[in-house]
């Protein structure tokens, strides 16, 4: 069975997340993490493509990003996969793939579900017990987006800017959203369309997003075709 193409569209904020080979670790030393995030940053930058969000976890990533060019997150995504293979390989005397095949995405409703998502994403490391706070983990966003810490990776999305009318009052508001834990039927429904490159977004959005690129971009109904079924009787 082919493989869907990716569903992107110019403008529009793209989750993505990059596990590691069979779920194995893709980091191994606070060095690794350093080195994926300044390569981001580079090709980021190089490509014309907008971090929002991120979050390094020990055998995966989760990435927010916009760019103004559908296929740059493609690029962005091939360039930094292959410089980082590379160097793991190279300083961990390995050979053979580091990532488990394509990155999975899905295109996000920014007016519904972008802030929502940046809290999935740097929710990470405390849905894995791995803190009990977000601004406990090293290796993410969270301190940039909710303590105005400075991170040079990080490009405010407008729908994050508009949370107020200067930083204190943006940082606050952000903080403000973690006071509470996602709700997981919203945690399912995210990993859902990541999962499956669709959108993430009400049946408008939708429906805008699939007439533009002339293709399904939500999932199939379950069963058989009807025309097959129909045929049968």
């Amino acid at each position: 069975m082919p493989r869907r193409a990716r569903v992107t569209f110019p403008g529009t904020p793209l989750h993505i997340i990059h596990r590691g080979n069979n779920r194995q670790p893709c980091f191994f030393a606070d060095e690794d993490y350093r080195f994926y995030l300044d390569w981001l940053g580079e090709y980021a930058e190089k490509i014309g493509c907008r971090v929002h969000a991120y979050v390094l976890m020990t055998n995966h990533v989760h990435l927010l990003l916009s760019s103004d060019e559908a296929e740059s997150t493609g690029r962005l995504m091939k360039v930094l996969g292959q410089r980082y293979v590379q160097y793991v390989n190279r300083t961990y005397q390995r050979s053979g793939t580091l990532w488990d095949g394509r990155y999975r995405s899905c295109l996000i409703q920014q007016e519904t579900y972008l802030l929502a998502c940046m809290r999935y994403i740097e929710l990470n490391p405390v849905r894995a017990d791995m803190v009990a706070h977000p601004g406990e983990y090293r290796w993410s966003s969270y301190r940039a987006n909710a303590q105005g810490e400075a991170d040079k990776l990080i490009s405010p999305h407008p729908g994050y800017v508009s949370l107020g009318s200067d930083s204190d009052v943006r940082l606050e508001a952000y903080r403000e959203l973690f006071r509470f834990e996602l709700d997981p039927a919203l945690v399912d429904e995210i990993r859902k369309a990541t999962n499956g490159n669709f959108v993430l977004g009400d049946q408008r959005f939708s429906a805008l997003i699939e007439s533009a690129l002339g293709k399904r971009v939500t999932p199939g109904k379950s069963g058989r075709p009807r025309k097959l079924v129909e045929a049968e009787l």
